[in-house]
């Protein structure tokens, strides 16, 4: 009893000399000290102590990435949701695609092998490069572990990026050059924009030399979009969705998603409920440029704009895309600026 009273005082001091330091250096010991508690973590997840005394001793509290962390939206349930075409015009413009139809014809001997064995269409994983990086041209300037440590130690979503940080360590083990380790402010890397967790499971090796290397090799870049994708259950010869046209006098209440997801509920929301394709064209939607897929397929409606605006069948591999990122916004313009660079 006595030797933890003892710790109780240690421990009370160490807190008071803390406390009477001012805010930035109260931040500061208050990090180092929970470098501690990452070190344990991680030594006990199998990271080296080789990695572990290369890279904790490097690390100071960037204070950027927890005020960025701080501004993003809390997406209340009361929010409005914004209209689609501004976003639309911002992320499938007339530079993105040409640069997207440039890489993907640069890419097409690469990307014809890929989707040969992940049925992925090449032109998604081109628009998923395009969306994230600009075709690997923005990938962030900032040093991942001492990203993910500084909000981990924040505390918000300190499980996540705990892993996170964790998941850059093995990254180390595995192989990848420290300085390689930088990315958005938030983790993630390469021309992919993979967390470390993501890349530790699914980054491959697209060009033979044996290195996953998602910063400098398109190849790798190309086929660890392939893997992914497939991992998160893309079905080969069915589309991402396609533009329609909503009869006028529609009636929408035959058509309301009555499923709640656990996941994404606010993206989820704005979907109609899944009927085949045989049944959409019976209600008399029509598609705007292509012919119907087969008519087994199943697929929901989303209006982002309102009714009277264009809308979108969604097929089971929006919802891939949505697995990505998981933003309406975002899976339309990947699925749009897909079908621009294949023109």
């Amino acid at each position: 009893m006595r030797v933890f009273c003892k710790s109780l005082s240690a421990i009370g001091a160490a807190l008071a000399a803390v406390l009477a330091l001012p805010a930035c250096a109260q931040d500061d010991a208050g990090f180092q000290a929970f470098l501690g508690q990452l070190r344990v973590q991680a030594r006990a997840q199998g990271v080296s102590e080789a990695t572990l005394n290369a890279v904790m001793p490097t690390l100071t509290l960037n204070q950027r990435v927890i005020d960025l962390d701080r501004k993003q939206p809390g997406n209340p349930a009361s929010t409005a949701v914004p209209p689609f075409a501004p976003y639309r015009i911002a992320h499938v413009d007339a530079q993105r695609i040409s640069r997207g139809r440039s890489a993907y014809q640069a890419q097409r001997w690469r990307l014809k092998k890929i989707e040969e064995e992940t049925g992925v269409p090449e032109s998604i994983m081109v628009a998923i490069w395009g969306n994230e990086t600009n075709y690997g041209v923005v990938m962030g300037g900032f040093d991942l572990p001492r990203a993910l440590a500084s909000l981990a130690y924040e505390g918000r979503r300190r499980d996540l990026f705990t892993d996170e940080f964790i998941g850059s360590l093995k990254m180390i083990d595995r192989g990848v050059p420290r300085a390689k380790l930088v990315g958005s402010w938030a983790g993630a890397t390469g021309g992919p924009q993979f967390l470390p967790s993501v890349y530790n499971r699914l980054a491959r090796d697209g060009d033979g030399d044996g290195r996953a290397d998602i910063w400098t090799s398109d190849a790798d870049t190309l086929a660890s979009i392939g893997n992914y994708f497939t991992n998160a259950g893309w079905r080969p010869g069915q589309p991402w969705g396609f533009a329609v046209n909503v009869p006028a006098g529609f009636d929408r209440s035959q058509i309301v998603n009555r499923t709640l997801s656990p996941r994404c509920p606010r993206v989820f929301q704005r979907h109609s409920g899944w009927k085949t394709m045989a049944e959409w064209r019976a209600l008399g939607v029509a598609p705007q440029t292509r012919a119907w897929p087969r008519d087994s397929v199943l697929a929901t409606l989303i209006e982002p704009d309102g009714p009277g605006d264009t809308a979108y069948l969604l097929t089971g591999n929006y919802r891939v895309i949505l697995d990505y990122n998981c933003s309406n916004f975002y899976a339309l313009s990947v699925g749009l600026l897909s079908d621009a660079v294949s023109q």
